[in-house]
């Protein structure tokens, strides 16, 4: 979510927060952003929104689980305890109605330029808010032009080869860490590059972002999985139906 940044699509998150229910709700991670928190302060009213209709959801019944990520590592310091009915942990085994076991980590811990170099992980992390404060001027001129959302980000990642490599490693070593563990899968996010896929025989879901592309993994009552991306929008104020949303071809049935 990255919540505290202004890349963060909180009006979108808190729209789509709205519009369903759910038995347990998994934070994966990087919910507030406190590495850009530190060097400015950034909250407006949608990131409150966002944070009391989770604590909302959670008053109500709903099992929250917050996975402590690399930018709100200092949730770490608070871990296996319980804040407004969520709970603060640093992975989580998620059991699939069909029986299917998979864990829910945020993944920074299989990242090598985080373990390693962390000043390089920072200096990376302003050249990421640099392109994306170019992308929200590029996608004013696009909607001034009719055009649909386009996020340069994810062009640049798919375009530039060591970012595909590094995006290739990730997921492979996560998936061996669930294959270590002896579960079906893992649920990860991090990366930002929203997935569900079979890896060495790994169920591998990463769950996306609300900053680009504005998705979430869902497990349907009837036990499939499902990767959900919210339409890219600025007419919020017209209001976004759950009719309009848009699901990628991204599903596994249950018993898959």
């Amino acid at each position: 979510m990255h919540l505290g940044t202004t890349g963060c699509k909180a009006l979108q998150l808190l729209d789509f927060l709205r519009c369903f229910e759910c038995d347990h709700l998994f934070l994966v991670g990087d919910i507030i952003d406190g590495w850009q928190l530190k060097r400015r302060w950034y909250w407006n009213q949608a990131h409150n929104d966002v944070v009391q209709k989770i604590l909302r959801k959670a008053r109500k019944g709903a099992r929250v689980t917050y996975i402590a990520g690399n930018h709100d590592e200092v949730a770490r310091h608070f871990l296996g305890l319980a804040f407004g009915g969520i709970e603060i942990r640093e992975e989580a085994i998620h059991t699939l109605r069909d029986g299917r076991r998979l864990l829910v980590i945020h993944g920074d811990l299989f990242d090598a330029v985080i373990q390693r170099a962390r000043w390089l992980a920072l200096a990376g992390d302003q050249l990421y808010v640099f392109v994306l404060k170019l992308n929200q001027w590029l996608n004013r001129l696009r909607g001034h032009l009719g055009l649909p959302y386009w996020s340069l980000s994810q062009y640049l990642k798919r375009k530039v080869k060591n970012a595909v490599s590094y995006i290739g490693d990730f997921e492979r070593a996560v998936a061996a860490e669930a294959r270590r563990r002896q579960v079906d899968g893992v649920v990860c996010g991090h990366i930002h590059k929203a997935e569900m896929r079979t890896i060495d025989g790994m169920l591998y879901c990463n769950d996306g972002d609300w900053v680009e592309s504005m998705t979430a993994l869902v497990e349907t009552p009837e036990g499939e999985l499902r990767l959900l991306q919210w339409p890219h929008t600025e007419r919020l104020a017209g209001g976004v139906t759950h009719a309009q949303l848009q699901v990628p071809d991204y599903a596994y049935p249950a018993g898959h």
